[in-house]
């Protein structure tokens, strides 16, 4: 693309980011390909439910990956992001479901599995590039062209063959265990897809009678409805109370079925009464126990949480209404000895909130001991590395203590079980292909499975099945294993454990180098982001707002590995204000190079001033410590030390400094340097920032002097350590300090902006006088001083003057000339006055006994403050009024 003329007054990123966005794409300038000549650099893109919208959460996630792939894009890798969605099983078929009752009037019960598939692909094609195209406003630099979907063909294949695998070692088998089941979404849920949280209860004091006796034992409940399916009370075999009671049979209230009484050491004698009902159909722990004595298995509530035939005229009751009958009765039967409030954990399903229902199901599941050693010493040995640290205690805590792993789900949508039964001999095939006969009895009537995988199981084949695993290919062997995956932390047990254990599993390699772990994005007040709350923010309204850059800024600033950052307007606004700086910034540089030519520059006439040499020096550590911060995810200090740079020391200082050396003659040598050095910092700031702040960089580089379609394609700048130079810097740090004290001076002495000074600079040090005889222009120019005096021994002190001292230089600035005296005189005195009386007036409340016993405590601290302010202001303005009248 040709290089533009003018930039216009102000910057208008909705003018921007579409044009830059479309051409960059159509250039192919995100694609990758496999290219043995370049190193690659790979990442997988966590794929975004295809159902979801852009959120915050997203918008952080997809800012930290883009500025990794456009940063080692620009150092030269071969760097491939590769995009994509998840299917989201219960999600999708949720959306589906309600779609079809608004719109059709249907249930699923309604259709059949085809045409309920038809409609959820139909959902997924008008739906499913959503949030594609927001992340696109985004400035995602991703490869769209190989975009996947985790029910796509490929990723189908894989899991196939990963499902058979698994299964021909015996690593995946069924049975009938204790499951979380949703009684909303009517599936089952992984153990991490439930999500606890305390809530007040009540706990049941149930009395149980001891058989052929008039005693009763009391056993304490959190959920008496199950009681309906008790098979046995346990009793630590340690707690001397029961041991009488061991092998007693007691009956169930209101059931009056016998059961015995057993030992078991999970019981806990402390907890209510140290009896504890065991329902093994209902209860992970009960399940457990129910194993380890041979106890039968009755089911009392069904897959909608109502209660069934077991339950006895409680069948068909909701299992809160049955809770709600069941003690009625038992009051009534004088069976309930008490109530009391108890706070405990309650699961709730991770998507709809209902709460779950631990129920004994015939599910798939996948034995975790085998494949979570490898996992584990993955981590230890460092071939995998979270980035903060600490994030590996979570993942030993879980991985450590694992249980099997739940896959089938009773869904629709999703990747359907491939294991057929024979309906004649019962024989179980699992199947890469579908069967046409039964390998046992040769009978051709067979039936598929009719439960999906887990939504997880296709996403941790991810890393690997994007790059068509299980065909041995040339993307694969290139770009296999990736080298970061970023992801919040509340993704590590759900799916970064999983893509480790799979991967080790079916590549022999770990998935990724390093997994860079990011907080959560909360309200200005710390407060999760959540729709009861009302305080979610849109960034696709922020976008339209203050533009995509400003975003990206925004929640990079402040934030660093693993921790939560806060979104709050003034941080928008800082950043906007970043924005606006430097695109004022740029249109000064470019005003100022419209004589310039970079072919006809010869680089070893240039003359570099200190200014120059500083700035240069400046820049190259700068180019150092952002490469190297880059290099530890320090992403917040990335932003802080670019916005520092650009602001403070290039537009605030060097812009200022050189400005009487671009207004000189057009030919000048000191203009043709200040030229160049202008150009090529700003031409560097503008890489540096690239991959912050993608499309105000590349409008503002396409006015710049220079070749190159793309800043996207040009190289990252590289430190050249010969211009690093502590002396020019050290020097260069005096003269504004000198020139921050005088400035500083005339503020506190309120000398108008325009007007001249006169200033003495004394000091016994040779070398700092040395280095303001070198800066004395410079400190003219910015600090306005017509005359400067820099003497080593100063023979006569003006009677009146303001004094300061920095870098062991004492700065003197006669105030004859540069104030009114009288007039500053009389203006400190009132000054003075106004803070006596706010001195008395906050003394006489703390000093009323009333106040400060019966006021806020807030209040009273305000007044102390204020106290102390005031008398340190009229200490300063009694010390300056003195100055006056020396």
């Amino acid at each position: 693309m040709d290089k533009q003329k003018n930039l216009s007054t102000t910057y208008d990123p909705a003018q921007v980011e579409d044009k830059w966005y479309s051409h960059w794409k159509e250039h192919g300038y995100f694609q990758a390909e496999a290219n043995q000549d370049k190193e690659p650099f790979t990442i997988m893109m966590p794929p975004p439910n295809v159902t979801g919208q852009l959120h915050i959460g997203h918008a952080l996630d997809h800012t930290f990956q883009d500025i990794l792939i456009r940063w080692k894009r620009m150092q030269g890798y071969e760097a491939l992001w590769l995009p994509g969605t998840d299917h989201a099983s219960i999600a999708t078929e949720v959306k589906v479901v309600n779609k079809m009752r608004e719109e059709e009037g249907l249930s699923k019960d309604d259709i059949s599995r085809e045409e309920f598939l038809e409609r959820a692909w139909d959902w997924t094609e008008e739906y499913g590039d959503t949030i594609t195209n927001q992340l696109q406003q985004l400035g995602v630099s991703c490869d769209w062209d190989r975009e996947r979907f985790t029910m796509d063909e490929g990723c189908n294949q894989a899991v196939k063959e990963a499902f058979v695998q698994l299964y021909e070692e015996g690593l995946i088998y069924r049975g009938d265990y204790i499951v979380n089941w949703c009684p909303d979404c009517l599936t089952t849920l992984s153990d991490i897809e439930v999500e606890h949280e305390e809530q007040p209860g009540k706990l049941y004091h149930i009395k149980y009678q001891i058989k052929n006796s008039n005693q009763y034992i009391v056993v304490a409940t959190t959920r008496p409805e199950t009681l309906l399916g008790d098979t046995a009370i346990a009793v630590n075999p340690a707690d001397e109370r029961y041991q009488n009671l061991l092998g007693e049979k007691v009956i169930i209230p209101i059931v009056e079925r016998e059961i015995e009484v057993v030992a078991d050491e999970y019981v806990d004698s402390e907890f209510g009464t140290g009896l504890v009902k065991v329902t093994p159909a209902h209860d992970p722990n009960d399940f457990e126990i129910g194993e380890r004595h041979d106890l039968e298995v009755i089911k009392v509530i069904d897959d909608q949480a109502r209660m069934t035939a077991a339950a006895g005229k409680y069948e068909g009751l909701d299992r809160y209404q049955c809770r709600k009958d069941l003690i009625a009765d038992l009051k009534e039967a004088n069976l309930l000895e008490k109530i009391e409030d108890h706070e405990h954990s309650v699961g709730q399903c991770y998507r709809c909130d209902t709460t779950v229902e631990p129920l004994v199901s015939k599910q798939w599941y996948v034995a975790m001991e085998e494949l979570a050693k490898p996992a584990i010493e993955a981590v230890r040995n460092g071939a995998t590395n979270f980035v903060p640290e600490r994030f590996d205690k979570i993942y030993f805590n879980w991985m450590e203590n694992i249980r099997d792993w739940c896959i089938s789900r009773q869904l629709w949508w999703g990747h359907r079980i491939p294991a057929w039964y024979c309906q004649d001999c019962e024989q179980v095939i699992v199947s890469r292909e579908e069967p046409e006969i039964c390998s046992a009895c040769d009978s051709s009537n067979l039936e598929q499975d009719e439960d999906v995988l887990d939504t997880w199981f296709s996403s941790g084949l991810w890393p690997f099945s994007t790059l068509d695993w299980p065909e041995d290919n040339q993307d694969l062997d290139y770009f296999y294993p990736t080298d970061v995956l970023v992801t919040g932390r509340d993704i590590i047990f759900f799916w970064v454990a999983r893509m480790i254990f799979m991967a080790l599993k079916f590549t022999d390699k770990t998935p990724f180098e390093d997994v860079y772990i990011h907080g959560l994005v909360r309200d200005a007040q710390g407060r999760k982001m959540s729709k009861s709350l009302g305080n979610g923010i849109d960034p696709l309204e922020v976008i339209e707002e203050v533009g995509c850059d400003t975003l990206r800024m925004t929640l990079i600033t402040g934030n660093t590995p693993g921790n939560d950052i806060r979104y709050r307007p003034e941080k928008v606004e800082a950043s906007r204000n970043f924005a606006n700086k430097l695109w004022n910034a740029s249109r000064f540089v470019l005003m100022n190079l419209d004589d310039f030519d970079l072919n006809e520059l010869d680089n070893n006439k240039l003359d570099y001033t200190l200014a120059d040499q500083w700035i240069l020096s400046r820049l190259n550590k700068k180019i150092k410590r952002v490469t190297e911060l880059l290099e530890e995810y320090q992403f917040g200090q990335v932003s802080q030390e670019l916005y520092d740079f650009v602001w403070r020391e290039f537009c605030d200082w060097y812009i200022e400094l050189i400005k009487p050396r671009l207004y000189q003659e057009d030919d000048s040598l000191e203009r043709q340097t200040a030229q160049y050095v202008i150009w090529f910092v700003l031409e560097n700031i503008l890489r540096l920032l690239h991959p912050i702040m993608p499309f105000i960089t590349e409008e503002i580089w396409q006015y710049l002097p220079g070749e190159g379609e793309s800043i996207m394609l040009a190289q990252w700048p590289v430190v050249d350590k010969s211009i690093i130079n502590e002396q020019v810097e050290s020097e260069m740090q005096v003269i504004m300090e000198v020139i921050r004290s005088i400035r500083n001076i005339r503020n506190e002495m309120q000398v108008n902006p325009g007007k001249e000074i006169t200033a003495i600079l004394t000091s016994d040090v040779t070398e700092k006088l040395e280095i303001i005889q070198m800066g004395q222009d410079y400190i003219a120019d910015l600090a306005k001083v017509s005359e400067l005096e820099v003497t080593e021994d100063l023979e006569t002190r003006p009677e009146q003057a303001s004094t300061a001292i920095t870098e062991k230089i004492e700065i003197i600035l006669p105030l004859a000339g540069m104030v009114d005296l009288d007039k500053e005189i009389v203006r400190l005195e009132e000054e003075i006055e106004e803070m006596e009386f706010e001195i008395k007036r906050a003394e006489g409340k703390l000093n009323n006994d009333g106040f400060v016993n019966n006021a806020p405590e807030h209040l009273v601290e305000e007044e102390r403050q204020k106290k102390e302010e005031y008398t340190a202001k009229k200490k300063q303005l009694e010390e300056r009024l003195a100055s006056l009248k020396t």
